[in-house]
């Protein structure tokens, strides 16, 4: 039933259309026509269908529905600096499959480099990377006054989740993701909660995710494991476009977008019930996703004062519990690492890499070919990640170019 409201959906654009509308539709819109998936499950869509859609996901209602993020009239300039010296950029952009990988040091653009018919000017999908987002508005809220301490219970803001298994839990419980409560993120699996809580159905009046969520069993006390769930993020979103009472994109923009100078607006994808999903899918141009990383690396400031509440930021960004991945800690809904670095990471290659010791921001597009995890894809990235501190480490020494793999 769902491929075919979702090809009758297709078929009115394309009718509406017209043979002279379709050559009036931008080149992501056409590209998505041209390979439309025939669901909304994006964990199990083939690499062609997902190549032309990540730079598309807001374009067609019938896939997934989305609110506007809006940018200001004073973009941050991204002056060019020289060029880092890296070597084999092109082999690792095609191991990566890579979309767009831009780079600023110390506020100049270093790399800024384009794949898969993807640039400047067009906005891909971040995936898990708004999860960093999400944690960053939820400092925001705290400054603002909209929520009181992150101790505070996940029932005191959404009273249809007393009692349920996330009832005692705390929003910093939520945010370090040790809530205890059972989840499945295996994206391999059409059954895991991952991929079916986007398509579950509410009761009537209930939002979608809390519905989902509010039925899940305890599996540990809170507060005692750490354990990944794209759902508990989302769940801070909704508790805190309730704590805000607005939506999260008009936050979003009055926070950051336009106080840290985005060049275009984004857009932030909705669930069934109207709300953005928090822990995933805002589309943004790569650059203003750097732009977001110099924001983060420089405090969250605007006009000198910061969004954020004292020592929030470095709260975040440091490892708060330990993960079942070696290279990472996990803060605030950021991946930490020893030496003082983090990064936001979306599946299929999304990232956002900050080291403010270096002054150094990463932003990457990409959808690997090896699936949304893949392994091999991942340690690519951290190795070039690496040979990015490398090689601003040995500009001082007038060193020479370092390999992704050195």
């Amino acid at each position: 039933m769902k491929k075919t409201r979702i090809a009758a959906g297709v078929l009115a654009v394309l009718v509406a259309a017209g043979v002279a509308g379709w050559f009036s539709l931008d080149k992501e819109t056409r590209g998505l026509l041209a390979t439309l998936p025939t669901n909304r499950d994006v964990l199990f869509w083939t690499e062609p269908q997902r190549d032309a859609a990540f730079r598309a996901l807001d374009r067609l209602p019938v896939l997934a529905k989305a609110h506007v993020v809006a940018a200001g009239a004073t973009p941050r300039p991204l002056p060019p600096g020289p060029p880092l010296k890296l070597a084999d950029v092109d082999a690792y952009m095609a191991g990566q499959r890579s979309a767009a990988i831009v780079i600023v040091q110390d506020g100049k653009l270093r790399l800024e480099r384009y794949g898969l018919g993807f640039d400047a000017h067009g906005r891909w999908t971040s995936f898990s990377v708004a999860k960093s987002v999400t944690s960053t508005l939820v400092g925001a809220a705290l400054k603002d006054g909209f929520i009181r301490s992150l101790d505070d219970k996940v029932s005191d803001y959404l009273v249809q989740m007393k009692g349920s298994a996330y009832d005692d839990v705390s929003l910093r419980q939520l945010l370090t993701m040790t809530s205890g409560v059972k989840w499945n993120e295996d994206y391999a699996d059409p059954n895991s909660d991952v991929a079916r809580f986007n398509n579950h159905k509410p009761e009537e009046g209930v939002d979608q995710l809390v519905s989902y969520l509010r039925r899940l069993p305890r599996e540990v006390p809170a507060g005692t494991r750490w354990h990944y769930s794209t759902g508990e993020t989302n769940l801070v979103g909704i508790l805190l476009a309730e704590a805000v009472k607005k939506p999260l994109a008009q936050y979003l923009s009055e926070k950051i977008w336009v106080p840290a100078g985005m060049e275009q607006q984004a857009t932030w994808l909705l669930n069934r019930s109207g709300r953005e999903i928090s822990g995933c899918c805002i589309q943004a141009a790569t650059r203003d996703f750097a732009r977001l990383g110099l924001f983060i690396a420089e405090g969250a400031r605007v006009n000198g004062q910061s969004i954020v509440p004292d020592g929030y930021l470095a709260a975040a960004t440091s490892e708060h519990v330990a993960t079942s991945r070696e290279l990472y800690g996990y803060g605030y809904q950021w991946w930490t690492y020893k030496d003082g670095s983090f990064a936001g990471r979306g599946i299929f290659g999304q990232g956002l890499f900050i080291d403010p010791k270096r002054k150094l921001v990463i932003a990457s597009n990409a959808d690997w070919g090896g699936g949304a995890t893949d392994p091999r894809a991942n340690d690519a990235r951290e190795a070039f990640y690496r040979a990015v501190q490398k090689a601003v480490d040995a500009e001082a020494g007038g060193g020479t170019a370092v390999s992704p793999g050195s």
